[in-house]
């Protein structure tokens, strides 16, 4: 057992005893009987309100015949007894049998009790300030130090986590081998003259595997690997985040080699003089204080930084510098083959079934990190659980994709035949546009299923991860994100709500066309508005317009022209493959979900004409 947190224990329930105890015996009402005068006691004998009289020693306790009456005491003259007392008084013999006297032996053992009741608070006060005392004066005063670093120290002797459960990632792999190599083995590089990067700065989206790729780092090393937050540093208390980092930095030049993994560094690391209390505010001084720790380091301390954020922009240039953290390592978003190979560590020791294909299941998680990939393999083991499954098959990564896209389905919310009949078309249309036009990806299932906020799904499967966009793919894009809305007013000449989505994201990347990649042919290669951006705040909050109120309506009228000719070109299409639009429609009617080969089925033949 560890001695000092069974210390620790033994302080929190001194404490815990100490306050009970306290609040007992300061909120406890006080039940003590009333006290009257030995003659009231003889009045009250005479009428015979009295049913029974106890004594001990001198005391007289007296219970009355009427039970709301609170029990009463009183005193009698030592060496007399109660009866004769009550005599002396004038209380009658007859009187005096119609009342039960008891006599109690004495005892002092009761006095040393409440004697001892009283003083227990107060031996418990003291032995908690004297635990506390000791405890302070043993672990040089940490229950009231607030500069001591909170980093937490892994020794490296058992990893958990190594280059082996970090796929997707092979560039930074690469880059961060050579520090691993720098720590087994120094003399290789200093060698030749070579100094390794003091400072490594992980950079990528949420989910990308920054901290555990640190780990891997710290697992491959085999050294001493401190772990902390940016935010573990600032305190309300000024001084108290640069005291932590000194402490930090002194702790690790004493377990050298080592790495020290500072985790949002951004919460500390921000642009010095954005703050709102000018350049001496608590997070300003903490940065200070890493920034002269890192390059005060001697070459050969072979003590290695580094840190994770996903915000680099707003990080403060000191120190971003060389000699800082001077090497970055950038955590992209995997590609498909990243994917496949983190699909292979997640799905490690997992059942699978025969069916399972991790190729097909790369391809149909564009954009996805691995955050994400971890999480949609955890979803359809529990989908296969759920429903009793001895292995992990293909239905379950498929539903368990659409779950971490859109949410759980929904089949709780029924919808009413008209509005079943309008999803269906709706969904139609957007697959009947994206199947005809070049540029849209293949449509890989339909459902009109609820699940989320949407009533329906058109999922599509991207042919490989583009980099590079086209604006005859955005073009497309857009026809096909309004094909839904086309086909509303196509079948049943009306419009409804649930296109919203739909035309929130056409005019936004029409807008992007326009505005942000000279894709008009009206306005030219330009950029239009500036984005403006606090640093303090560290988000987008809005846009600098450099540019005139007539250019201003140039670029909504070609927003306009875009988006109606995107528009027009689902009309067009799906006026063209009206009876296959409506064939697709009724089948979802009635079957609810079309697979891809089910689609597929309705353009391998010419559709009857509707009736």
């Amino acid at each position: 057992m560890n001695p000092g947190r069974f210390k620790n224990g033994f302080v929190y329930l001194l404490i815990l005893v100490a306050a009970v105890a306290l609040l007992y015996s300061l909120f406890t009402p006080s039940q003590k009987p009333q006290e009257i005068d030995i003659s009231e006691v003889a009045k009250q004998a005479q009428d015979g309100l009295i049913r029974e009289i106890r004594v001990k020693d001198d005391v007289i306790k007296i219970t009355y015949k009427n039970p709301d009456v609170p029990e009463a005491t009183s005193r009698k003259e030592p060496g007399i007894s109660a009866i004769q007392t009550l005599k002396d008084l004038g209380v009658s013999q007859e009187q005096l049998t119609k009342i039960t006297f008891k006599m109690e032996p004495p005892s002092e053992v009761g006095n040393w009790i409440a004697i001892l009741g009283s003083f227990v608070p107060m031996i418990l006060v003291f032995l908690l300030f004297y635990f506390l005392m000791r405890q302070a004066q043993g672990t040089n005063n940490q229950a009231l130090s607030f500069g001591k670093s909170r980093a937490r120290l892994f020794t490296g002797d058992k990893p958990t986590v190594t280059f082996d459960d970090v796929a997707g990632a092979d560039e930074a792999k690469q880059e961060l081998r050579e520090v691993v190599e720098f720590l087994k083995e120094p003399q290789k590089f200093i060698a030749l003259g070579a100094r390794i990067p003091k400072g490594v700065l992980l950079v990528g989206a949420p989910g990308t595997g920054k901290t555990l790729m640190a780990k891997a780092v710290s697992g491959e090393a085999g050294v001493p690997f401190f772990s902390i937050s940016g935010s573990e540093f600032v305190e309300m208390f000024v001084g108290v985040g640069a005291s932590r980092v000194r402490d930090l930095f002194d702790q690790a030049k004493k377990h050298a080699p080592c790495i020290v993994f500072v985790d949002e560094i951004d919460a500390v690391g921000r642009h010095r003089g954005a703050g709102l209390g000018g350049s001496h505010d608590e997070r300003e001084q903490t940065l200070n204080q890493i920034l002269v720790e890192m390059d005060g380091f001697d070459t050969d301390t072979n003590v290695i930084i580094m840190a994770a954020t996903n915000r680099p922009d707003i990080l403060d240039p000191a120190l971003l510098r060389p000699g800082r953290f001077d090497r970055r390592v950038v955590m992209d978003p995997p590609d498909v083959k990243g994917r496949r190979g983190i699909l292979e560590v997640h799905v490690r020791g997992k059942p699978l079934a025969p069916d399972v294909d991790l190729d097909a299941l790369a391809k149909d998680t564009p954009g996805f990190v691995g955050a994400d990939i971890e999480n949609m393999v955890n979803e359809a083991a529990i989908l296969a659980a759920r429903r009793n499954k001895k292995r992990i098959s293909m239905a379950e990564f498929e539903e368990a994709i659409e779950k971490v896209l859109m949410g759980p389905e929904r089949k709780s919310r029924l919808l009413s035949p008209e509005d079943k009949r309008i999803t269906a078309y709706h969904e139609a249309g957007h697959a009947v546009v994206g199947r005809s036009l070049p540029n849209c990806d293949p449509v890989r299932k339909l459902t009109i299923i609820p699940r989320g906020l949407a009533l329906g799904l058109t999922a599509t499967r991207p042919e490989g991860d583009r980099y590079i966009r086209t604006k005859s793919k955005f073009l497309d894009d857009m026809a096909f994100m309004l094909g839904g809305r086309a086909a509303e007013e196509l079948i049943f000449n009306e419009v409804t709500t649930g296109a919203q989505n739909d035309m929130e994201q056409a005019t936004q990347l029409a807008r992007q066309m326009v505005t942000r990649y000279g894709m008009s042919e009206r306005l030219g290669p330009m950029v239009w508005g500036q984005k403006e951006e606090l640093v303090f705040l560290g988000r987008e909050i809005g846009e600098q317009r450099d540019y005139s109120e007539k250019v201003a309506q140039e670029i909504d009228e070609e927003v306009r022209r875009i988006i109606n000719t995107a528009y027009e070109r689902a009309k067009e299409v799906l006026l063209a493959n009206k009876e296959r639009l409506i064939a697709i429609a009724e089948t979802l009617i009635e079957k609810e979900t079309l697979e891809e080969k089910e689609f597929e089925a309705f353009f391998q033949q010419e559709p009857a004409p509707a009736g």
